[in-house]
């Protein structure tokens, strides 16, 4: 692999969702998200989600880095890295501040033509999640959020407006970021950021999951094929957070549950990509008793609606141990893999596994891959001369990046492009926190808000703008 490059067309960028960063959060008739009503948390201290928002309690996205207001200096940092992509979401609450309008309001939709219009400029190809842990708040309280079906058409109202509005700008979007980390229902915030589920005593949280689910992919079935009407140009990809599974031992029964742990984390992607649901889960929700509302054109839908590709973030990966059942609950029976390290976070940090996913989802959809988040959370340190020395992000990188290298070059997986997270910093989803740092770029503030602002560009910063001019031919 002495030199070798990647394909000229591949697309070096970086990732953020709008609640992380914009801030902003009532500017220009936006309405409340389901982010504008967490608190901040820390490693251990869940997010609390409020009933609105409540005074003395701080809300880290209503200020996010103030991405609204100073888009344009970062873009041109981005340009400066020289990317080919910028991975962001649009507000939903920006769109429909209720979610469930007729119309749209204009002056959102207008700050996204003014944001992609800064990306186009530099040659910066914009990569669109539509609904990436934000949707209005509103749909909670009016609807308990994707309970109810009616929530398939205020979605799909939505994705039409902005693949009409923005057709000639954006190539490349994703319909539900994340869209599995509800498989963890017991972890109520989960089952919250994806599909805006507030569980109420004594609810069969399982149930609830597996319905909501069921509404976001027609949901997303019946946008890919909207886009595709309005221009076939479009590529409409999901987005599933990947974390393989692996056995503890090389014990059958080890095998057999990580295979199961693998297929509940990941069955989503079926649907995604295959256009119905393996056999398997609808022998468990036979089991269960179910009778989950999944009617016959549902089904017409999910197969007319499949997507073009598979975009996926990749932070780390899992193991299990047979438990006695063939039932997999992530909160419960994960257990620790000796043979990798983990972050300050605990988060697994696996450079092999990323190889391993993209055979796998290889193997398992012909379709192309995209991933559109990797990266380390850290805290950084800045010098009294604004200096922020991260070698332990760029070694993190420099090995996720080789094994990407290998898959492409050497397995021959179809990967378009390669978004690390939060290209600069912003406020971490998890936890609330903007000291658990994924940028190139040090934004100055902490925690609480408070802080100048000012943009710093760190050491992986021009470290990842070599690897880019040089199309990824030196690592090795």
């Amino acid at each position: 692999m002495d030199k070798q490059e990647f394909p000229q067309d591949f697309m070096w960028g970086g990732a953020v969702a709008a609640h992380q960063l914009e801030g902003a959060y009532q500017a220009g008739g936006k309405g409340l998200s389901i982010a504008d009503v967490m608190t901040l948390g820390s490693h251990g201290v869940p997010r609390k989600i409020t009933d609105g928002v409540v005074d003395g309690e701080y809300y880290p996205n209503h200020n996010g880095i103030d991405f609204y207001h100073r888009y344009k200096e970062d873009v041109k940092l981005f340009a400066e890295m020289g990317f080919k992509c910028f991975r962001t979401s649009i507000a939903w609450t920006r769109i429909f501040p209720n979610g469930d309008e007729a119309e749209p309001n204009e002056a959102g939709l207008q700050f996204y033509d003014d944001l992609f219009d800064e990306c186009l400029k530099y040659d910066i190809q914009p990569v669109v999640t539509l609904s990436h842990f934000e949707m209005p708040y509103h749909l909670v309280q009016q609807y308990g959020g994707w309970r109810d079906r009616k929530l398939i058409d205020f979605f799909t109202n939505f994705a039409t407006v902005c693949f009409k509005r923005y057709q000639h700008k954006v190539k490349y979007w994703m319909t539900f970021n994340e869209i599995n980390n509800q498989t963890n229902y017991e972890d109520g915030g989960s089952a919250y950021t994806d599909s805006g589920l507030l569980f109420k005593p004594g609810e069969d949280k399982e149930k609830g999951m597996y319905q909501a689910a069921h509404y976001e992919l027609v949901a997303s079935a019946k946008a890919v094929q909207i886009g595709h009407q309005i221009n076939p140009d479009f590529e409409i990809g999901s987005m599933i957070a990947m974390c393989p599974i692996y056995p503890l031992t090389s014990k059958p029964a080890d095998i057999l549950f990580a295979q199961r742990a693998m297929q509940t984390r990941l069955w989503f992607s079926d649907v995604h990509a295959n256009g119905f649901y393996p056999q398997w889960l609808l022998n468990h929700f036979d089991r269960k008793q179910f009778n989950l509302d999944m009617t016959t054109e549902d089904m017409v839908i999910l197969k007319a609606g499949k997507v073009d590709y598979i975009g996926f973030s990749y932070y780390m990966s899992f193991a299990v141990q047979d438990t006695g059942k063939l039932e997999y609950h992530e909160d419960q029976d994960r257990v620790a893999n000796p043979y990798v390290e983990a972050s300050e976070w605990g988060w697994q940090v696996d450079p092999i596994g990323l190889r391993y996913a993209l055979n796998w989802f290889t193997d398992r959809y012909h379709l192309p891959l995209f991933i559109v988040e990797n990266g380390l959370g850290a805290i950084d340190e800045k010098t009294a001369d604004n200096q922020i020395h991260d070698d332990y992000r760029i070694n993190y990188l420099h090995d996720h990046i080789l094994q990407m290298k290998k898959a492409v070059l050497e397995d021959g997986v179809q990967l378009l492009g390669y978004t690390p997270w939060g290209c600069i910093d912003l406020v971490a989803a998890s936890t609330g926190q903007m000291s658990k740092r994924y940028g190139f770029i040090y934004v100055d503030v902490d925690d609480y808000g408070q802080g100048t602002g000012n943009r710093y560009r760190k050491d992986s910063f021009y470290w990842y703008r070599d690897m880019i001019a040089t199309n990824g031919a030196e690592i090795n």
